[in-house]
């Protein structure tokens, strides 16, 4: 049975990543990318659907860990009846390989380990041929299968009934390596890495990229964290920015809300770029930028709504039976059939997303304004459309009002970039267009009744995502509005202090309902309070969800109040994202109370 996900840690090599437990074992590593088939997946089922398990013998020993400064070099202290040992995991970064290490180093006395290794490749669809790797002075063995092969170097193991296992002492002063590397299976396997440069450098690497990070306030270490995740998560060749690193983890334990989120979402990249951006990240706005125009060029008709790390557009969602699923909760999906759903909003976000990247600086290419034009003359023919909304519904396609809204924000941008950058286009057109979509909002998406925004035209149902409202400058945080609407979504939407994003029950996702508080919302509505002058709100909330993350600073999606449980895909980009805005506005409120966000 896989841990809970709070009880999971992050390392990664900007390539891909790997979830390493509270009890020292690897359940979930995909090699090379992110989106490649998992070779560990106890995760999604058990031991058996493939591990690394390296912890002590002592079945009573305790583990506390952190990660070695700002960095994702995981350091897990094992105190056992007999001394203590220190585990050090990490994905060397910059090698341009995909080697994983784990390191054991003896503290006090002498401790047995143990090693359980299951190789289960192509998700957990293939047991390996494996055997003893020749003509080295360390131990080892060589795993095949198909494409995929690795190799394991360190303490002997034996094989044992399609596992394998070691048990080997530390004393207190010793080192005991052991490394992995994945290759393609017709190359020659790869030589040893020198671990003691790979941990220098990789230290360094991560402790430099942290130390760029510009946010001044009491939450810096939680900033600094988040956009850590941020860029554990950015593929460094492709600039590709995945959501998370895990495919269906549930929303709903033990329900069907199970999605693979191990792609680009233009929205999701989108807002990451502006965090990027606000906080001193350039050079990494610009390759994601980079990434952006090579995914979308083409006909503005056939954008989809996410993409593939290199900008893969064929990401059709099918059903594993080769893993039951995160403590039963089935189906296992990968692909993501969202990409085939029109979201008016996501050309909202890439514009909103690359004004501000003009605004700091990142000068257009060649071809980054005509491509631009070419999303607005498509929106232009297409903004009336119904759409499946921010939240990918799988009922009927609305007129969502924050759809809508970011419409509104695409032409509201344009304009903004003809009139203060000095680009080229139909002005006086994009004017009125603007106006009218936003005539159009205030007329069917906003219920006078109510006093609120709604959800879409025609519902008495508010929505989270329109706490975005204010943060594209569609209307002032404080306009009556907007705080009419924040009193109907904490009236509705708050449950056990955290806001849903919308009501499930009222069934307009076509899913059956129940889902826990979404994390990203409930940092929006720190964000709202803040800016809003209700800083005592900010800061109770934002209080509350930070006892949310787990031990090494981590938030996936959503979180279980009740039984006190991370839920949904780990780490969650936009939960990170949205926890660094939400700081940023309390920061910002401080230093102006009476400052407003939007005219």
């Amino acid at each position: 049975m896989a841990l809970p996900i709070e009880d999971y840690a992050l390392i990664s090599d900007c390539h891909s990543a790997a979830l390493v437990g509270l009890n020292g074992s690897i359940d979930w590593l995909c090699l090379p990318r992110y989106d490649s088939a998992s070779m560990f997946g106890a995760l999604l089922g058990d031991e058996n659907h493939g591990r690394w398990l390296l912890a002590p013998a002592d079945p009573d020993a305790i583990a506390t860990r952190r990660y070695d400064g700002d960095t994702f070099v995981l350091s897990t202290l094992w105190t056992t009846s007999t001394g203590q040992v220190e585990v050090l995991d990490f994905m060397p970064h910059g090698d341009g390989r995909a080697d994983l290490v784990r390191r054991v180093r003896g503290i006090t006395g002498t401790v047995t380990m143990t090693q359980d290794l299951r190789i289960r490749f192509g998700y957990a669809t293939t047991i390996p041929w494996v055997r003893q790797l020749k003509g080295e002075s360390v131990h080892g063995l060589v795993a095949i299968a198909g494409p995929d092969a690795i190799v394991v170097r360190g303490p002997a193991l034996r094989a044992s009934d399609h596992r394998h296992e070691s048990h080997f002492d530390v004393p207190a002063g010793e080192i005991v390596d052991a490394q992995m590397t994945w290759y393609r299976s017709h190359r020659e396997i790869p030589p040893a890495i020198d671990i003691d440069e790979a941990y220098r450098s990789t230290l360094s690497w991560w402790q430099s990229w942290a130390s760029r990070c510009s946010h001044d306030g009491p939450l810096h270490a939680q900033v600094v964290r988040s956009m850590l995740v941020l860029r554990a998560l950015t593929h460094e060749r492709t600039g590709g920015i995945v959501a998370a690193a895990t495919t269906s983890l549930p929303e709903q334990f033990g329900g069907t809300r199970n999605w693979d989120y191990r792609y680009v979402w233009l929205r999701d990249a989108s807002l990451t770029l502006e965090v990027l951006l606000s906080h001193g990240y350039e050079m990494e706005a610009d390759a994601w930028r980079a990434w952006l125009l090579r995914a979308i060029a083409g006909d503005p008709g056939d954008v989809q709504i996410m993409y593939g790390l290199s900008g893969e557009r064929y990401l059709p969602e099918r059903e594993l039976t080769s893993l039951p699923g995160y403590n039963g909760a089935a189906p296992v999906r990968v692909g993501n059939g969202a990409v085939d759903q029109f979201q008016s909003d996501v050309i909202g976000e890439v514009m909103v997303a690359l004004h501000a990247a003009r605004a700091a600086g990142v000068h257009e290419t060649e071809f980054s304004w005509p491509l631009q034009r070419a999303l607005m003359s498509f929106l232009e023919k297409n903004w009336h459309r119904a759409d499946q909304g921010i939240w990918e519904v799988r009922g009927a396609a609305r007129e969502f009002t924050h759809s809508r809204v970011m419409v509104w924000a695409a032409f509201d941008r344009a304009v903004r970039g003809i009139e203060e950058c000095g680009l080229d286009g139909p002005l006086e057109r994009w004017k009125a267009l603007r106006a009218e979509v936003r005539a159009d909002i205030e007329t069917h998406g906003f219920n006078e009744n109510l006093g609120s925004y709604v959800q879409y035209y025609g519902s008495t149902e508010v929505d989270a995502s329109l706490l975005v409202l204010p943060q594209v400058g569609f209307c002032a945080s404080t306009d009556p509005r907007m705080l009419g609407t924040v009193a109907a979504i904490e009236a509705n939407l708050m449950h056990d202090g955290l806001l849903l994003r919308y009501r499930t029950a009222a069934r307009v996702d076509g899913l059956p309902p129940g889902e826990h508080p979404f994390l990203a919302c409930s940092f929006w509505l720190v964000e709202q309070y803040a800016s809003s002058g209700r800083i005592d709100d900010a800061n109770t909330l934002m209080n509350r969800l930070l006892g949310f993350v787990n031990d090494v600073g981590l938030l996936s999606e959503e979180y279980d109040v009740a039984n006190g449980h991370q839920a949904g895909n780990t780490p969650q980009a936009l939960s990170h994202l949205a926890l660094v805005r939400a700081a940023d506005a309390i920061v910002a409120s401080l230093a102006s109370p009476t400052r407003v966000l939007a005219s």
